[in-house]
């Protein structure tokens, strides 16, 4: 093999393995809080907005004043099942966080852990009283109880034609006293995107 072919042989490869190596991922960091939306699609950043508005909603209604005025202490809440109705993969438990994060941060609530969680803390106190030293283990029967549960859906409506795609959100919450059965706030918080061609897939 000539010296000619040799080197023709090594530029070939040399440029493979650098198309390969220019191909991979570029990744860059940013800012979690960054407003960010690549599809359209419901997201990190319209999680956290809808939370933080809805639970600021739901404090300007009455029933936070009428409930602590009456029972001289805050009212304890716990969220329920957040149902996703749309067509989109979307995780409401991640959404169902962020509501548990706006509530806990308010400081106008004492927020309960949820049923799983409670039947992991019951578990875990059930094995304390089997192995632990005395005096430390934790006892039974002296969880505190929720008053109020929020619980609501994630609707959407698809709109489109062959140059924009329209993407609208309504997610509906209620807070339900849960010794009386009586819903003491609604809340609905509407996400409307309109996707240009560039980024719509026909």
């Amino acid at each position: 093999m000539n010296l000619k072919k040799v080197a023709v042989y090594f530029i070939t490869g040399l440029m493979s393995v650098c198309l390969i190596a220019c191909s991979g991922p570029q990744v860059s960091r940013v800012d979690s809080n960054e407003e960010i939306d690549l599809s359209g699609y419901w997201n990190d950043t319209d999680s956290r907005q809808v939370a933080e508005d809805m639970i600021i909603d739901s404090f300007a209604n009455q029933w936070i004043t009428n409930y602590t005025k009456s029972n001289g202490r805050k009212p304890r809440v716990i969220v329920g099942l957040v149902l996703n109705k749309t067509e989109e993969h979307i995780s409401t438990e991640t959404f169902v966080k962020d509501l548990a994060r706006s509530y806990i941060n308010s400081g106008k609530v004492t927020f309960v852990a949820s049923k799983d969680q409670r039947a992991e803390i019951r578990a875990e106190r059930s094995d304390q009283a089997g192995n632990s030293k005395t005096g430390s283990a934790k006892s039974h029967g002296s969880e505190t109880a929720a008053d109020f549960m929020l619980k609501g859906q994630i609707n959407s409506i698809v709109d489109a034609n062959k140059k924009a795609q329209l993407k609208y959100y309504q997610v509906e919450l209620e807070l339900i006293n849960l010794e009386t059965n009586e819903t003491v706030w609604i809340g609905q918080k509407k996400i409307k995107k309109v996707i240009s061609r560039k980024l719509y897939k026909a």
